[in-house]
């Protein structure tokens, strides 16, 4: 599965800081750029999208200065405190530079009206979701006690994989990491986390082979629902443990404060979809999202028959004969 720059992010459409044409408020056009009519933007109306991409970065294992440059510079044109959603696109070839948190964390005093905020708005062509490098989002989510929206991409497991450390927040409404593979590390302190207000949570668990090492047990935390007491969707999605995590949902407390369960782009087969029929009622939900299976024809129709009123969808459907053959549909 290709996964594409966002064109929209936290209700807004997204555009590109151009230092060209940066933008500020025009009363007589508030709104985004028409592009038949170029011209300035209300920075308070788009998310807006900070990237550089340098091909032939040399391995630094910082931000590349010419993202530095770009970020400052955008901070200078457009008011910055006008400014509610954030897209960081390419920071360099990613592969190769480290994230530039730490200069987000040192705008948070400039930046203080944002609310949702996107790390890592790349496709395979600027870096492949695995070798994106990362690092701890603790700062971040510390130095923005007001944030509603968080979304990561990339994890590159060898040398600098997405972390988090339990912190309490208790602004953060919608949090998702897309990797190929999650450290299972971060699954433990997603579950270990006070988060009151969290209503959705979707986590890429990946495969092993790209760092995706969390085990059924290590969800217990996010399946108790202790800690998520808002939470309706939870994603646990490109799962290689797909099944597992199905007959782990099928008595997992948080499901049934759930109005949507997304088990999307993994290795669901018909152990996982027969252990979701034989557990709890999942009536109550309004979606249940299993695109991209392996459930043969039999267990996907009784899903069907079994669950009136859900919108389920079974789109995708892979042949379910040879489960070495299963894959996930994000993985390098």
């Amino acid at each position: 599965m290709t996964v594409g720059h966002r064109t929209e992010f936290a209700g807004l459409p997204v555009h590109n800081f151009d230092p060209e044409t940066p933008g500020p408020v025009d009363p007589e056009r508030p709104g985004p750029v028409d592009p038949d009519r170029p011209g300035p933007v209300d920075p308070g109306k788009v998310a807006w999208r900070i990237a550089t991409w340098e091909e032939d970065d040399n391995w630094e294992e910082r931000p590349s200065p010419t993202f530095e440059a770009r970020f400052e510079q955008f901070l200078d044109t457009v008011d910055p405190a006008s400014v509610s959603a954030l897209v960081l696109g390419s920071w360099g070839y990613a592969a190769f530079n480290t994230p530039p948190y730490a200069q987000l964390c040192a705008a948070a005093d400039r930046l203080t009206g944002l609310r949702a905020l996107f790390l890592g708005d790349m496709t395979s062509e600027e870096c492949e979701i695995s070798w994106i490098r990362q690092e701890d989002l603790t700062p971040v989510l510390e130095a923005y006690p007001a944030l509603e929206v968080l979304r990561v991409r990339g994890s590159e497991a060898n040398s600098a994989p997405v972390r988090l450390r339990p912190l309490r927040h208790r602004a953060l409404r919608e949090l998702a990491f897309e990797t190929g593979g999650l450290p299972a590390e971060l699954v433990r302190a997603v579950g270990d986390s006070d988060l009151p207000a969290l209503t959705h949570l979707e986590l890429w668990l990946g495969t092993e082979h790209y760092g995706g090492d969390a085990t059924v047990e290590d969800l217990a935390p996010i399946l108790s629902g202790t800690r998520l007491p808002a939470l309706g969707y939870l994603g646990l999605r490109d799962a290689e443990i797909a099944d597992p995590v199905a007959a782990a949902l099928a008595g997992a407390p948080v499901v049934a404060r759930l109005h949507t369960l997304d088990l999307s782009l993994g290795m669901l087969g018909d152990a996982g979809a027969a252990a979701l029929l034989a557990g709890q009622p999942l009536t109550h939900l309004r979606r249940l999202d299993l695109h991209h299976h392996f459930v043969g024809e039999e267990l996907a129709a009784r899903l069907v028959e079994e669950l009136p009123g859900v919108e389920i969808d079974l789109g995708e459907g892979m042949d379910p004969g040879d489960e070495d053959e299963y894959y996930v549909a994000v993985a390098e």
